[in-house]
């Protein structure tokens, strides 16, 4: 005869199998899926340019000469000089730095951290090919 007292046991080892592997499949197709969209974008006026953005180039030679917009500057007196002239300037215009390559590192690293002193976040330095 059937016992009525007993309670039926549950086995849900062969459902957490089978969970685990839809998860594992699920994880490794999911960033291989890619959605596109297709959408119309307008078209832009052809005759009308973008202005070109103003920066500020700064040219060292190997005699220690430093021309700031072909301004030329001594590298003793540039950190004041650069802070007079950058004074009336917007912090977002873009510097770029050319220096020639048989310059002292120093010399370099010394504009370079007069220039992020002043406040300029665009510093790029320029390289030739």
């Amino acid at each position: 005869m059937y016992d009525y007292n007993n309670k039926p046991e549950l086995n849900i080892t062969p459902l957490v199998d089978v969970m685990l592997v839809l998860l594992a499949i699920l994880m490794v197709t999911a960033p291989v899926i890619e959605y596109e969209e297709k959408i119309n974008l307008p078209k832009g006026s052809h005759s009308s340019k973008v202005s070109q953005s103003k920066k500020i180039d700064i040219l060292l030679t190997k005699d220690g000469k430093i021309l700031v917009n072909k301004s030329e500057i001594k590298l003793i007196n540039f950190a004041d000089s650069f802070v007079l002239f950058s004074k009336d300037k917007s912090r977002d215009i873009p510097v770029h730095i050319r220096a020639d390559k048989n310059l002292k590192y120093d010399n370099v690293i010394f504009i370079l951290k007069t220039i992020k002193e002043t406040g300029f976040l665009k510093v790029a330095l320029i390289t030739d090919g």
